[in-house]
């Protein structure tokens, strides 16, 4: 290798002198010119126009100052989220702590009806994982945490449009669904505490008893008009169908009792003979504006939401593709 950098050398000194005129000190020096001088030219410090300097510095300041807005914009959206979350969490779990749910695990599949714990925990649960991803995908500038954020966020809206369509669609089947849900949980009445204060302030706000009337009560063994049901409570309805009466302050928790042995006209005066289903859908009719105005707000909350995740993901890459 050295031996052909040399002859190199010798071509180019004998191409500019003759060799018998060539002494050994002017090879030296014409040596360590060729050779030496190139190495160190990386050294020689460039020109370098002053505006440019400062156009790079003001386009990385930009870019800085709109990275860390976009930062804090997510995570003023996924700390929300994410304490929201815990909260449900935490509601959901002392919840099944009190009715002892949690020392023996196997009584979650007991409840015949529907559990209004598992609300809190599934909305609890899909709050902090979105909260978490958006948080520490912000924080860390996780590429992957982001896009996960927005890819969840986004199943998470294309199935409440996919269940507003459905629902708009096949609207009798939405209907009959309730109805069993409903009756369903009926039956399950007494069975959980959570379960019979959910029914119980169903039926006082929609001023309903049933799922489309009274009678919708003989399904469960406590209420039911059968010759063989011994419970006080026989052919009677829960004290959240009864009628208010404005000059009662204290509940008369046995207002029920009996009153489906009364003629129709009587029981009128004494409980609410409308089911809950027909009463649901005239409060969605009379109140379509504002749960419309619900719906399209959240789901403004949630593209806000990937917007803003994916716009920091495409920063942290453009910036990482400057270095």
């Amino acid at each position: 290798m050295q031996l052909g950098k040399w002859k190199r050398l010798e071509q180019k000194v004998v191409g500019i002198f003759k060799p018998e005129e060539i002494a050994l000190s002017d090879l030296l020096a014409v040596a360590y010119k060729v050779s030496v001088t190139p190495r160190c030219e990386w050294l020689r410090p460039r020109q370098v126009d002053p505006s440019q300097i400062s156009l790079k510095l003001e386009r990385g300041m930009m870019v800085f100052l709109f990275l860390l807005k976009t930062v804090s914009q997510v995570l003023e959206k996924t700390i929300s989220q994410q304490f929201l979350g815990i909260a449900f969490l935490g509601i959901g779990l002392w919840a099944w702590n009190e009715k002892g749910v949690l020392s023996n695990i196997s009584s979650i599949t007991d409840l015949g009806g529907f559990d209004p714990v598992w609300l809190f925990l599934v909305v609890g649960g899909v709050m902090f994982i979105l909260g978490f991803a958006g948080c520490i995908g912000a924080l860390r500038e996780n590429t992957f945490l982001l896009k996960f954020f927005s890819v969840f966020l986004g199943i998470i809206f294309f199935l409440e449009l996919t269940a507003g369509v459905l629902a708009f669609v096949f609207k009798d089947w939405i209907k009959d669904q309730l109805y069993f849900f409903i009756n369903n949980n009926i039956r399950a009445y007494r069975d959980d505490i959570d379960l019979q204060n959910l029914i119980d302030f169903t039926q006082e706000y929609w001023q309903c008893c049933g799922a489309f009337g009274a009678d919708d009560w003989n399904l469960n063994i406590y209420f039911n008009c059968t010759d063989s049901n011994a419970s006080r409570e026989r052919c009677g309805v829960p004290f959240s169908c009864c009628t208010k009466d404005p000059a009662e302050d204290v509940i008369n928790t046995q207002c029920g009792y009996d009153a489906r042995q009364k003629p129709e006209v009587d029981q009128q005066m004494v409980i609410y003979t409308k089911g809950c289903v027909p009463q649901f859908e005239k409060w969605l009719q009379d109140n379509l504006t504002i749960v419309a105005g619900i719906f399209i707000g959240i789901a403004l909350l949630q593209i806000f939401g990937i917007c803003l995740a994916q716009n920091l993901v495409s920063d942290i890459e453009a910036v990482r593709a400057s270095w």
